[in-house]
């Protein structure tokens, strides 16, 4: 039992002493450096990991909508003939401006004149009219569309929409506006499902202010469904590797320009980060931008793990990253020695001290045996 106890011992101290020496080489192995012009070529970017909110979504599909109660129709309260013309398509009004003006065919030496204004502030979407044109008081002559607020409308799958409520927020994308997203709030449900999709639509009210939005465009819904609180999550794009080995790129702790590959145990994810259980710490500066590029990054002519070390630090390591040790040190110098021929070989020189060890045996042996053989002849002559 002591025996196996003792054993034991061995290994694990074994085991301990090799463990610096493993990770060293790792960092070695996973360590990208870059120099200044690599990092601004691959235009790396950086996200400390945190504990964050994190929500579950589903993802769905829609279009942007205007509100029906925010479309207005501008008409003349008599008949007459249109003399002016102010607002066009595509022109902003504000509630009370002149449209249009429009001669009636009352009598008089000029005839009467009424001028129509806008019945509330917005966007001329349509314009029936041109100069000169009859019209009557049943006419529509011009739709203004107040696009201050908008809808979007999203496809709920129907297996989802247990999970959404009145209230519900989303993250929308319109990638006509490219990656901006947009918060919105679900208003309420459409009144029919749509058998051949199998969704409901969701009407979410979303802001316009700027007028960017159009009827029509393409969106791209993230619902949320719940919410977790203090849980470590990475943007989607700093996540690499295929789907059994999955790595994010840290920021190297002592080195400028260097990014170590870390191996993560990814769990859910949602539209814009990816929860991480196993990996990181709060802290740790992860790649965002340029992380796909460092997988390939670093391969042959760039700077080494030792010489980025020695000029940080301003002594020697090891070419793995390791310290050196003064047995290092020594091995080291002897080795160069070695190689200018300043010192032979260690096992010449060992054979060497063999050899003059076994001559002065010989020759001690002779002298005795000599010694031996005189002392023999003389007491014979006695």
């Amino acid at each position: 039992m002591n025996t196996f106890y003792t054993k034991a011992a061995c290994w694990a101290g074994a085991l301990i002493s090799f463990f610096p020496l493993l990770q060293a080489s790792n960092r070695a192995a996973n360590t990208v450096i870059l120099d200044e012009s690599g990092v601004r070529n691959l235009r790396i970017l950086t996200e400390e990991a945190d504990y964050r909110n994190f929500s579950t979504t589903v993802f769905a599909i829609g279009r942007i909508e205007e509100l029906p109660s925010h479309r207005a129709v501008l008409s003349t309260r008599v008949a007459g003939r249109v003399k002016a013309i102010h607002f066009f398509e595509g022109d902003y009004v504000k509630k009370g401006e002149v449209v249009a003006r429009i001669e009636t065919r009352q009598l008089g030496d000029p005839p009467p004149a009424i001028d129509l204004l806008a019945p509330q502030d917005g966007l001329v979407v349509t314009s029936h009219i041109r100069l000169g044109q009859p019209v009557e008081p049943d006419s529509e002559l011009m739709d203004i569309s107040d696009r201050s607020v908008m809808w979007a409308v999203a496809r709920i799958p129907e297996q989802e929409a247990a999970g959404v409520a009145v209230g519900s927020k989303a993250h929308i994308r319109v990638p006509a506006l490219g990656d901006m997203m947009i918060e919105g709030r679900l208003k309420r449900f459409g009144v029919n499902a749509d058998r051949e999709s199998g969704t409901v639509e969701g009407i979410f009210e979303i802001p316009n202010a700027e007028g960017r939005l159009r009827p029509g465009m393409r969106a791209e819904f993230s619902v949320v469904l719940q919410e977790r609180e203090d849980v470590i999550a990475v943007p989607r794009e700093a996540v690499q590797g295929d789907p059994s080995n999955r790595v994010v790129f840290v920021t190297d702790f002592d080195l400028d320009n260097a990014f170590v590959r870390v191996p993560v145990i990814l769990g859910e994810s949602n539209d814009r980060y990816v929860e991480v259980t196993s990996g990181l710490f709060p802290g740790d500066e992860v790649v965002t931008r340029g992380a796909y590029s460092l997988m390939f990054a670093g391969g042959g002519a760039g700077i080494s793990l030792k010489e980025a070390l020695d000029a940080a630090h301003g002594h020697e390591h090891n070419e793995d990253g390791s310290e050196m040790t003064d047995a290092d040190r020594a091995r080291k110098a002897a080795e160069a020695r070695a190689a200018r021929g300043d010192v032979p070989n260690a096992e010449p020189a060992k054979t060497s001290q063999f050899l003059m060890v076994y001559a002065a045996l010989i020759t001690l042996v002779s002298i005795i045996l000599w010694q031996r053989l005189l002392q023999r002849k003389t007491e014979g002559a006695a």
